[in-house]
């Protein structure tokens, strides 16, 4: 797996554990949490198929 790709995944993963922990504190703040892992969850997907792409561009 790509090093971007791992560390974006790794955000995402604390991002939700932020989330989850505001939202059952009542806070509002959650709700930035959330779009912090919609935007770290897309870009571990687009580093990774990155990654695929040019390696299979380079094998054949």
């Amino acid at each position: 797996m790509p090093r971007l790709s791992l560390l974006a995944a790794i955000v995402c993963v604390l991002a939700t554990a932020a989330a989850v922990v505001s939202f059952l504190q009542g806070l509002w703040i959650g709700i930035l949490w959330v779009m912090v892992v919609g935007l770290s969850s897309n870009m571990s997907w687009y580093y990774l198929r990155r990654e695929r792409a040019e390696r299979k561009s380079v094998t054949g």
